[in-house]
């Protein structure tokens, strides 16, 4: 049951539309224009920046990234160079590396993190102000500990990611995405909480933590000792908790999790997702976004659909074999 004509690969993110249904993830993909000449833009649908937070962060100890069976472990440790650079010189760099050569505006999704609420709050309204329009919505990283609330994690208590999106709804009139992490006995408070504060949309999962040790040396491989797992074996992670967290809310979905072709991608938007992102497989093959694009496209085509969210719709997880 093919189709000819044209598929329209457009989707919604909330207030955020976008021409294609693949993003590229954060923190893997730089502030959003160093893969300039390696990958094709115009099949992007947006381009989610790594983490910015108030200040200059260095991040942590070197060895940071181990290779493991079916992914990447990683403890960069949020690296970045704080809010003021980030929008005074890698903003508008983006503008002329990115929407310049396109001929038009590719969404730039900016990946916020704080120790505090009020940092979170701080830094949101700092981008917010940014008067460039080339920033189109924010991210919340909430995987990160709450130093004022005794390292908790702001992601893991329900009430604490109530109150911090809360306040960066109140500081920022940007598309507000939140970065859930799936390391929770129930997707359903989290995602509650997100929306009932006001986010726009979801972004899931993030990393899962994880180690790995050096049998030789008997000493841990990360600087950080420990780290977050990514790639290929996250993959049937963020299928569950994207079918989770659709069950829990009618809110957008972007969905990331070791996506490295098509069929990936589309297993997410059948679990219910809106979008995907692109992330570890890109530092091996730093054309993937595009080729996934092309991958959904002629599914659709395959399957008769007109427009990339009949995939969302036609899903049918629930129903047994």
């Amino acid at each position: 049951m093919g189709m000819t004509g044209k598929v329209d690969m457009s989707v919604s993110l909330g207030p955020l539309r976008l021409s294609s249904p693949v993003a590229t993830a954060s923190g893997t993909f730089g502030y959003g224009m160093e893969y300039s000449g390696a990958v094709d833009y115009s099949l992007l649908g947006a381009v989610t920046a790594k983490g910015i937070c108030l200040e200059p962060w260095p991040g942590n100890p070197l060895p940071r990234y181990a290779e493991v069976p079916g992914g990447l472990v990683n403890a960069i440790g949020l690296q970045g160079t704080g809010v003021e650079h980030f929008l005074e010189k890698t903003v508008p760099f983006y503008d002329i590396r990115v929407n310049r050569p396109l001929g038009r505006k590719l969404p730039l999704i900016v990946n916020i993190w704080g120790k505090s609420v009020d940092e979170y709050a701080k830094v949101a309204s700092l981008v917010s102000a940014d008067a460039s329009g080339v920033v189109s919505a924010i991210e919340m990283n909430v995987s990160c500990p709450n130093v004022k609330a005794g390292g908790h994690t702001f992601g893991q208590d329900p009430a604490v990611l109530a109150e911090t999106v809360s306040a960066v709804r109140k500081a920022s009139s940007l598309p507000l995405f939140v970065k859930l992490a799936p390391n929770v006995p129930s997707m359903y408070p989290y995602v509650k909480a997100c929306e009932d504060a006001g986010a726009d949309a979801l972004s899931l999962i993030n990393t899962l933590p994880a180690m790995v040790i050096d049998v030789k040396s008997r000493r841990p491989v990360l600087g950080n000792i420990t780290g977050g797992l990514s790639g290929r074996a996250v993959h049937p992670v963020a299928v569950k908790a994207v079918f989770d967290a659709r069950k829990a809310t009618k809110l957008p979905i972007l969905a990331m999790g070791g996506v490295y072709g098509a069929n990936d991608a589309i297993e997410l938007m059948l679990a219910g997702a809106d979008a995907v992102a692109v992330g570890t497989a890109t530092f091996t093959n730093p054309a993937a976004a595009g080729e996934i694009y092309r991958g959904i496209e002629e599914y659709c085509r395959e399957n008769g659909f007109s427009s990339v969210g009949e995939i969302t719709s036609a899903a049918n997880p629930e129903a047994a074999r």
